[in-house]
Parts: C-alpha cells; structure tokens; sequence
C-alpha cells in the first residue's frame, strides 16, 4: 500500500477533528500510568494512558479514559521525572483514550523521550491514513508522528478480537514500524527482530 499524500486523499473523506488542540504544551489531561509494562510494545514500556476520546469503540479496554473531562491534569515535567526513574526502560508508550486528542502535550513529551534515545509506540483509533491527512494540516500532529517508532492504528472491533495478536485488540489494527514506513515510503508492518 502506498503512503497516501494530499492529493491522493479527498478532502470530503477527512475525519472530523474538531477536538484538536484542547490542551496546553506543557501538560496532559491523563488516565493514568503504568510505570513498567511489556503488552504495550517492545521492552518493557513506560505507558502514558491519555484522558478523552471520541472513538467510543464497543468492547474497549479503557472505557474510563473516554470523558474528556474525567482523569487529571499532569505535567511534562511530572512525567519525565517518572520516566528517568527506570533506567530499564525500552521505551514510553502513548496510549488512552485516543492520544491524537492531545498532540501538542505529547510532542512536548516526545520530544523529551528521544533526548533520553527510548523509543516511542503510539495507540491511536485513527488509521495510518487518517492521522497522515491530519499531520498536512497541523504540525504537531506531522512533528509527533516522525518521532514515533512504532504506530498501533485503528479502531478496535469487538467482531475482530483475537486475543493471540501482538499488540493489538482485534484483527484490523495494524502494527506499523514508522522509520522503516517513513525509508521506503509505503506502509511496513513491524516484526520482532
């Protein structure tokens, strides 16, 4: 599959992203953390849970983290302290909700995660598609995807749900290794090396 581009996209078939640009810079509304984990990509994984989204996905695994009002404030600063606390740490993964809700807080953290060379795994409800029509339009959105290593798409269907799959809740998510995607200009699946 080809990577899509402006003109390869109708602008019609856009998503609605009318949320976009709810927070601050320097702070994100959250869910919650997970300090160590190994089911949330490769490593073990620090996993930030944003607060809010608008997917509403039947059968999600973090009902909780749909109210945008709901979770609480916290700042970058907060997280990257928690984070230099594990030094075992392959990495931090942005999960939630829908973490796209809230690009501008986690380039911020982003930015501060490759200064510390961790990598960077990002859930998103969005498809690879719809996040690359975005990131034309909203640079935080482009900067936050060129940091990302690994991207987790798509929403999750409770028709699709197969509990063997790495990473991913139902069969029509994919598994995306951006650098490789980003060298050879066409979606690549990752693979454990």
């Amino acid at each position: 599959m080809k990577v899509p581009t402006e003109s390869s996209v109708s602008r019609s078939r856009m998503m609605d992203w009318s949320w976009y640009n709810m927070t601050r810079a320097y702070s994100l509304r959250i869910a919650g953390i997970v300090r160590e984990s190994i089911v949330d990509g490769p490593g073990i994984r620090f996993v930030v849970f944003c607060q809010g989204c608008p997917h509403g996905c039947g059968g999600c695994h973090n009902p909780e983290s749909h109210d945008f009002d709901g979770g609480q404030e916290c700042s970058i600063e907060r997280l990257v302290q928690e984070i230099d606390k594990n030094p075992l740490l392959a990495g931090v993964t942005f999960s939630g909700g829908e973490p796209l809700c809230q690009p501008e807080g986690l380039l911020e953290l982003a930015k501060e995660i490759k200064k510390r060379d961790l990598s960077i795994t990002l859930f998103s409800g969005y498809t690879y598609e719809e996040i690359t029509i975005k990131a034309e339009e909203a640079e935080t959105v482009f900067q936050l995807l060129r940091l990302t290593d690994i991207l987790i798409d798509g929403r999750f269907v409770q028709e699709l749900r197969d509990l063997t799959l790495q990473f991913c809740g139902s069969s029509n998510q994919r598994v995306i290794d951006m650098n490789k995607t980003r060298e050879t200009g066409e979606i690549v699946l990752w693979k454990q090396s």
